[in-house]
């Protein structure tokens, strides 16, 4: 009996000093503010009408505040290779006729999801479409492939960037993207200090998911605001809404009148992000017209 209870005492305690190390280590966890990666991410593909296929893009800035610019050249650049050419990340590849693709040069920071797509041939078969980006001397791929397990639909997307908080809705696997239209010119020029009048019009034509409150919202409690988060996913209010951004060159030359809201993941609360609690999704302005 002695034998048997010490036995159950050391199980005891090697099962709370497990437990105790597993919340240390979850206590661990901290937020970086600079120094650190950004890692270039494949996100999917579906198939085009036409028979093409288009793959999409985006990128984890590891920091919460530092962003980073990368021009296009050696350090920012796309391939077209067979599978697995460049897993070897000392392998490089860079040609000048292919390594734009529209990617970004500007990084914001945290998760930047779906940020553009690429369009491949009928034929693209097993050949990859691989972005190479080299930042703090860290080299980093996205290795896109159209394998079945990458395809994907407008829900997950909509899933994965924590739209309609999260929601699974059926009806979101043949959600239709609003659309976008620029008045005036695509491409301008204006001298140093000089402002520039932007504005576009916007329309979601099956207005899924609808507008509903945000998270936390008007009068929401402190407990709501800074509650632990629910989801696996980043959870962001629906509705349609715009904020202009910085994709190519330093952000910090170009200034917006007024202040738009973040349109990266910062999760914080107070943010000025629509994944930030007690975000409100602003009224569509009038004539859809936003300036």
């Amino acid at each position: 009996m002695i034998g048997s209870y010490a036995k159950k005492v050391a199980l005891a305690l090697m099962l709370a000093l497990f437990f105790t190390t597993q919340v240390a280590h979850g206590q661990g966890r901290f937020m970086v503010l600079s120094g650190e990666i950004v890692s270039p991410a494949y996100e999917g593909w579906w198939p085009n009408d036409d028979g093409s296929y288009k793959l999409f893009f985006g990128y984890m800035n590891s920091n919460w505040e530092e962003e980073l610019d990368v021009a296009i050249g050696p350090d920012n650049y796309f391939s077209i290779v067979g599978e697995a050419a460049l897993d070897n990340l000392e392998i490089e590849d860079y040609d000048f006729a292919i390594a734009d693709q529209g990617q970004p040069t500007h990084f914001y920071p945290r998760r930047n999801p779906f940020l553009f797509t690429i369009d491949v041939p009928s034929d693209f078969g097993t050949n990859e479409m691989v972005w190479t980006l080299r930042t703090k001397n860290h080299v980093a791929r996205a290795f896109a492939s159209l394998m079945p397990d990458y395809r994907i639909n407008p829900q997950v997307i909509s899933t994965e960037v924590g739209g309609s908080f999260g929601s699974l809705d059926d009806r979101l696997r043949t959600n239709i993207p609003p659309e976008l239209r620029l008045d005036g010119e695509a491409f301008r020029t204006a001298r140093v200090g000089e402002p520039l009048d932007l504005s576009v019009e916007a329309h979601d034509p099956d207005n899924l998911p609808e507008r509903r409150p945000g998270l936390g919202g008007i009068g929401a409690s402190l407990d709501q605001i800074y509650r632990t988060p629910q989801s696996i996913v980043v959870m962001s209010g629906p509705g349609l809404r715009f904020s202009w951004s910085i994709y190519r060159g330093p952000a910090k030359y170009a200034k917006f009148e007024p202040a738009q809201f973040k349109t990266y993941t910062d999760s914080r609360a107070y943010a000025n992000s629509p994944w930030s609690p007690p975000y409100i999704v602003p009224e569509v302005p009038e004539g859809n017209r936003w300036t």
